[in-house]
């Protein structure tokens, strides 16, 4: 391995860490792997680096505890680098990065839970459509883990800032934020709809990134008969790189709407929303068509 300079402030975590993932290709690695990619060729293709670059930054990442490698194949060998609980907390580091980026970069600085239909962002989301769904698990509502694809034709997956049962419990400033309110009119006029969608072939799921108990105080008040999932550790919007802004201390997910099929596959996306009724007819009618493009 190349000789790697050392940052020698031991006692200033930044600089630890640094000396982990300071490097951009060991990030970028992270990145894919949360996205559902594990092999040697996988990351290779995707990153456009050498092989040797490559097989630099898997060892650290390995010795590091980030990664771990997993045999798939005997002969020859083979192993598949999967991301462990120490890589898995680098996931809100992830977020924040793209988050800034698409507010500093891509953006013009302003806090928003929206984007404009033609800007960069919107543009990455919707590359989601034809994807596949890497193989995860949200926490419900009862604090049990579920798959947020459903075993039905299709799981119509809306991705929300966050609702709350007490109006106090909404950040400061929440009414002010683009995009951001509308989240329990989202959720009621799928409630209402949800034997229609139920007809078609569907389920449908509600995701935020707030507290399972959050949720769940939530569906209670608002009587809704379908899950709610917390990415709270940001599991799905690491792995789709589903686009986020910051209140009240926490990641938040922008208001998104993805139509995915029993194989996983993302067939339909919706974002930004500027009419919440329009999007829910428009994932109902993409669910209806059976996925294909109207």
């Amino acid at each position: 391995m190349a000789q790697r300079t050392r940052l020698g402030d031991a006692d200033c975590s930044i600089a630890q860490a640094l000396d982990v993932v300071g490097d951009w290709w060991t990030l970028l690695i992270v990145r894919d792997a949360a996205r559902g990619l594990h092999r040697f060729e996988e990351f290779q293709q995707e990153l456009g680096v050498s092989r040797k670059v490559l097989a630099e930054r898997l060892k650290l990442l390995v010795e590091a505890g980030v990664l771990v490698r997993e045999p798939y194949q005997d002969r020859p060998v083979r192993h598949a680098y999967r991301l462990t609980p120490r890589g898995r907390a680098l996931l809100p580091v992830l977020v924040a990065l793209q988050d800034w980026g698409d507010t500093w970069i891509l953006g013009e600085g302003e806090m928003t839970a929206t984007t404009d239909t033609a800007s960069r962002e919107a543009e990455r989301v919707h590359a989601l459509k034809g994807t596949r769904i890497p193989e995860l698990l949200l926490t419900d509502t009862s604090g049990q883990l579920r798959d947020p694809v459903a075993d039905t034709p299709f799981t119509v997956l809306y991705c929300f800032p966050g609702a709350y049962a007490r109006a106090e419990a909404y950040p400061p400033g929440w009414a002010g934020i683009p995009g951001a309110r509308g989240c329990t009119f989202e959720s009621c006029t799928y409630r209402d709809q949800l034997a229609e969608f139920a007809a078609a072939g569907a389920d449908v799921h509600g995701v935020s990134t707030q507290r399972p108990d959050e949720q769940r105080d939530f569906a209670e008040k608002e009587k809704l008969r379908f899950p709610l999932l917390s990415d709270a550790d940001l599991d799905l919007t690491a792995a789709l790189r589903l686009p986020t802004f910051r209140a009240g201390g926490t990641s938040r997910l922008k208001r998104l709407t993805l139509v995915v099929a029993r194989d996983r596959t993302v067939v339909e996306v919706l974002y930004p929303i500027p009419d919440i009724e329009a999007s829910v007819a428009a994932a109902l009618a993409a669910v209806r068509r059976g996925g294909a493009p109207g």
